[in-house]
């Protein structure tokens, strides 16, 4: 399996190298040559699998698809180290509820960090250290995180052999305790930098970072974010697993899922597995205020918006106006026209802030070929999707959950199960679950007094140099 630039640049990639790199050379994203394709009888043969050797074997059937530079035992092993009861607290790793005839919530909340990140990054921790250890070199991470990816990054990176993290953060727009699981960590691979201005700003700081391919080569930088191939490689695992839970039998029809999403990451690995065959129906891509990916299902024109015009929301994990996982798509869209996409993505965003593929008949047919539908929740609508679920099922969801059930319910087909990819446990967003509920979500203990524990972070304005030149300081 070879992996190519959605830019266009000439070099084709094994897993291992895309794997420490993050992004190309000419500033795309990684993506396969072609999609591994599944039919009838490799989904018959995998839910088999699923059903009696459960998550960690299934996630090893995909992997195994993409990833051919890995001793087949090895990385078998790297996926039953990695999805166990222990580490997920439950043996389904990622159980199904059912909340009422043809809806139901998927639960990947169940990681060290209680947010779905936790899925991709435990993998990609055991990955790393596995690829490190077989060269005898070292990785700095450079992230950027609006609540999750960081702390999912972090509590999979603490302590891993030749691993470093510098995690950017937007300045007080998580939510107290996003901000207290990144903070209260003093292991001292890690380092937290607390940008001044919005997500966007520390996502444009790891690509420019990323761009400068001499910083890059000597301070060996490497990427968490879903710009990382093999991250968003683990979440197409859990949309076979969600089908598998849904459905019967492989002729049981085709399911749709509903994913909150602001980076297109989640979103994307639904979009890979359809690719793959996965009988997906519908991609219902569900935003909150900042609607940016709304507008482009709806539109045809994707409009990025400066930090000032970024709203601070309720569900702050979704506060993006740049999905930086967008581009994958967008380069599928297109007949993976790689000159086209670089002009998109490079030139006219950079320029303009802007492009608009109304008129192209490809955007006009998307959603027959793709599945990708969207919606938009606001504040009031988190409020309502949180009482009613709570009120009419017992289920307390997070705010990100309720954006996405909330567009979920307007999208809903006869015969046709619906699944709502669950992103977080409530008590991340406790404050917003206290205004609708009246009450505080259940805190697991061992996150008991974490706001009031010690902080290691180091704040820094929005600017490239500074945080180039901490990472620098802090490589031995």
């Amino acid at each position: 399996m070879k992996y190519l630039s959605t830019r266009g640049h000439a070099d084709r990639k094994r897993f291992c190298e895309i794997l420490l790199e993050g992004l190309a050379p000419d500033g795309g994203l990684y993506l396969p040559e072609t999609y591994p394709q599944v039919n009838a009888a490799l989904l018959d043969s995998w839910r088999a699998i699923y059903r009696e050797s459960g998550y960690a074997a299934l996630a090893f059937e995909v992997l195994s698809l993409y990833i051919d530079d890995i001793p087949a035992a090895d990385l078998k092993a790297i996926c039953s180290k990695t999805y166990t009861e222990e580490v997920f607290g439950t043996p389904e790793i990622v159980p199904l509820r059912k909340l009422e005839d043809g809806l139901y919530l998927e639960a990947l909340s169940n990681g060290p960090t209680l947010a779905f990140k936790d899925m991709a990054m435990q993998l990609l921790g055991n990955l790393f250290e596995y690829e490190l250890a077989r060269r005898g070199e070292e990785l700095n991470i450079l992230g950027a995180t609006s609540g999750d990816t960081g702390s999912a990054a972090e509590y999979a990176m603490r302590g891993k052999k030749g691993v470093r993290v510098f995690m950017t953060s937007p300045q007080g727009r998580m939510s107290p305790f996003q901000q207290a699981q990144m903070f209260s960590l003093q292991d001292a691979n890690i380092h937290n930098i607390a940008i001044e201005g919005v997500f966007d700003d520390c996502q444009d700081i790891v690509k420019a970072v990323s761009n400068d391919l001499a910083f890059k080569r000597k301070y060996k930088i490497g990427t968490v974010n879903s710009i990382n191939w093999a991250r968003l490689l683990a979440q197409v695992v859990y949309y076979f697993a969600g089908y598998f839970q849904t459905t019967a039998t492989t002729d049981g029809g085709k399911v749709s899922f509903t994913v909150p999403s602001g980076n297109f990451g989640n979103v994307c690995a639904g979009h890979v597995a359809r690719m793959m065959g996965l009988p997906i129906a519908q991609l219902v891509v569900a935003t909150n205020e900042n609607d940016v990916l709304d507008e482009f299902f709806r539109t045809g024109v994707y409009r990025v918006r400066a930090s000032a015009d970024t709203h601070e929301t309720s569900s702050p994990s979704m506060d993006i106006s740049k999905a930086s996982n967008f581009e994958r798509f967008v380069f599928d869209l297109l007949g993976r026209d790689a000159a086209r996409v670089a002009d998109l993505f490079g030139a006219q965003l950079s320029k303009q802030g802007r492009f608009d593929l109304s008129g192209d008949t490809t955007f006009q047919s998307a959603a027959q070929h793709y599945g990708f539908i969207s919606g938009k929740s606001t504040h009031a609508d988190r409020l309502q999707t949180i009482r009613d679920t709570f009120a009419r099922f017992g289920t307390m969801i997070d705010t990100h959950t309720a954006d996405g059930l909330k567009v979920a319910r307007q999208n809903l087909q006869p015969g046709v199960p619906m699944i709502v990819l669950e992103t977080a446990l409530p008590i991340k967003f406790a404050e917003t679950i206290e205004e609708a509920l009246g009450q505080l979500p259940p805190r697991p203990a061992k996150f008991e007094g974490i706001e009031a524990l010690p902080k290691r972070v180091q704040r820094m304005p929005a600017d490239v140099a500074q945080v180039k030149a901490y990472i620098a300081a802090h490589t031995s």
